[in-house]
This record gives structure tokens, sequence and C-alpha cells, in this order.
């Protein structure tokens, strides 16, 4: 299992304008992937992560396995910044006290300017074109307590999309990846179990 950072972001050294944009975030991972020489792996992506994993799924199909998205930002819509704010402050109490202090570090290592160059970079983009695209099969993930992305709306997807597949998380909140980081892990091994099964990766 591989944990990739993007330049700039956390831990990884990056100069000022690195990865604004999320065809940057794109490009960058796909030659992460190639240098590596990770062939054809599982990319799971959270959140903004979500926007990055299906643009490289379109932009370079011949790279990932297959995906999964976590509390998927922008499917079926993304709302202006200021809704995004509402929501991420409506789910600050539905998250572990633990989270919070690794969150604003992360934050603050990722700086204030970057952070706003990304959130406007994705205003009221709609991943659904790319959704449309993508060939490989993807597992969204939604949390029944996350007021960022609602997991009924996910449900509705899969009626226009056959090669995706959602899984709620009974009382997740956005920050799946920590809340109920075993839940998660869980769904995610046994999807991928499956589609190994029958041959679909």
């Amino acid at each position: 299992m591989w944990l990739y950072d993007p330049p700039g972001h956390v831990l990884s050294q990056g100069r000022w304008n690195d990865s604004v944009r999320v065809e940057a975030l794109t490009d960058h991972l796909a030659q992460w992937l190639e240098v590596q020489r990770i062939n054809r792996p599982v990319l799971l992506g959270h959140s903004l992560g979500r926007e990055v994993i299906l643009q490289l799924a379109v932009r370079y199909p011949q790279l990932p396995a297959a995906l999964v998205a976590g509390a998927a930002i922008g499917i079926p819509e993304n709302p202006s910044i200021l809704r995004q704010l509402k929501r991420l402050i409506r789910d600050i109490p539905r998250e572990r006290l633990a989270f919070w202090p690794l969150c604003l570090s992360a934050y603050v290592r990722t700086g204030v300017w970057r952070f706003d160059q990304l959130a406007r970079a994705i205003e009221h983009q709609s991943a659904m074109p790319f959704l449309a695209l993508v060939q490989c099969r993807v597992l969204l993930l939604g949390g029944t307590s996350d007021p960022v992305v609602s997991s009924g709306a996910l449900a509705q997807l899969t009626r226009l999309w056959p090669q995706l597949q959602v899984v709620e998380l009974i009382r997740a909140p956005h920050a799946m990846t920590d809340a109920n980081a075993d839940a998660m892990t869980e769904q995610v091994y046994r999807w991928v179990d499956n589609l190994l099964g029958s041959g679909q990766v």
C-alpha cells in the first residue's frame, strides 16, 4: 500500500505555486505512479482526492485498475465555496476531537493561498462529465452523517453508470478516513476481492 502526498501539501516539499489546480495534481500523480512503477493500482481518493483520481482515470486510462472515492465532493454537484464552507462547519461536531489538530496542521502546512486556489479551481465544477468517461470500476463511499456530500444523491448515480457501486457507511461524517477507517477499509477490501474474483481487475 502506498500513500501519495502531492508537492507542497502536508509533508512533501514543494514550491509556493505547486499543485494549485486539479490538472497539475493529476499530472503529478500520473508521473509519480510511473516513476514508482506502480502497475494498475486501485486508487483511493477522499474529498478533493476524488477529483484527482477521476481526472487521472479519464486522462491516463492505462494507469488505474479501479477507483475508490470516499466523501466525493463534486458528485453530483459542486456548490459555491461559501456553501461548501457552511457544510464543513456543520460537519465539525460530527468528527472526532482528536482529528482536528491533525486536520489543522495539514491545512497550515498546505497554506491558505494554495487551499483557496484549489477550492476556486473546482467551484461549481461537476464530476459528472468525468464519470461518464471513466472506463474502470468505481466504488463511491458515502457517509450517512456527512453534510458535505449526500449519500442519497450518490446512490442515484448507479442507474446512470453500471460501472459504479455506492456503499453507505452508517454514521460516517465527511472525514470517514479518520472516524470510520476500519469500516471503510473493510468495504474497500471486500470490493477489491470481489473484483479480483470476477476477473474485473
